[in-house]
């Protein structure tokens, strides 16, 4: 690439002898280091998504330092519990706002309970003004303890 002064006739001055400066850039090593990135990024995204898998030291059990966390429990059949005594659906909205007060609740249902208990609940609390939380286990959880 040339560029020609004076009409290109090469009777002008040059102020540079030889060829002229490129002005283009050299992509190669920015995508190299991008590539590097990705694959970085690749390893280390199973690690920061779930974290490690640590084994707590066993402690005595301390009831008055333990905060109970209200855990509602729909069995296959359709049954309810708060936590683990069994509780009525049309009383359940009291109990949490007498024992739990402001408190989000925990949903755990098991998979192959019908949709109708569960829509239930949530509607009963949602309806008392308490945030529900689904619990669910992540689908590698089964296959890391070897199923």
């Amino acid at each position: 690439m040339a560029i020609g002064i004076n009409g290109g006739n090469g009777s002008g001055r040059r102020r540079f002898h030889g060829t002229s400066a490129l002005a283009e850039i050299n992509v190669t090593p920015f995508v190299d280091v991008v590539l590097v990135l990705l694959v970085i990024f690749m390893m280390t995204a199973h690690v920061m998504e779930f974290g490690f898998e640590v084994d707590v030291p066993k402690t005595k059990a301390v009831k008055e330092s333990a905060k109970e966390l209200p855990v509602i429990n729909i069995t296959r059949d359709g049954e309810t519990y708060l936590n683990d005594k069994p509780v009525n659906i049309n009383e359940l909205s009291a109990i949490m706002k007498s024992r739990y007060r402001g408190q989000a609740a925990y949903l755990r249902a098991d998979k192959g309970a019908t949709w109708e208990p569960i829509a239930n609940v949530m509607a009963t609390l949602g309806d008392a003004g308490i945030q529900v939380n689904a619990v669910t286990k992540p689908e590698d959880f089964a296959e890391k303890r070897g199923r």
